[in-house]
């Protein structure tokens, strides 16, 4: 998924860029799918529909979470430097998470 609060002409002109095949991103929620607050977006997890508890959002500033700050995580805002490999950085951590999920889930947690 990709959610952002941009307008959502935007958002596809930037899914063509990071995803010109059409193969990785299943969806997109722009600036139409985000809570407007005194002016300001901001991205609202419950609207992917999905357990919480097993998701994380990778974001450069945590204003766009405010209900959600336990499921972000910070990164860099891109500058877009095509060798920035800020995102393979965390495929360690969200490989852990993945696995602390299933044995949540599988496990005697569940």
């Amino acid at each position: 998924f990709i959610y952002t609060t941009a307008k959502q002409d935007y958002a596809k002109k930037l899914l063509d860029v990071l995803d010109p095949r059409k193969k990785l991103i299943r969806r997109c929620l722009s600036q139409s799918d985000c809570v407007c607050s005194q002016g300001c977006y901001w991205k609202d997890l419950t609207r992917l529909g999905r357990d919480l508890a097993k998701t994380v959002a990778l974001d450069h500033s945590i204003q766009g979470f405010p209900a959600q700050a336990d499921n972000w995580i910070p990164v860099p805002r891109w500058s877009g430097d095509p060798r920035d490999e800020e995102l393979l950085r965390l495929l360690p951590l969200l490989g852990q998470l993945g696995q602390a999920v299933r044995t949540r889930v599988w496990g005697s947690w569940a």
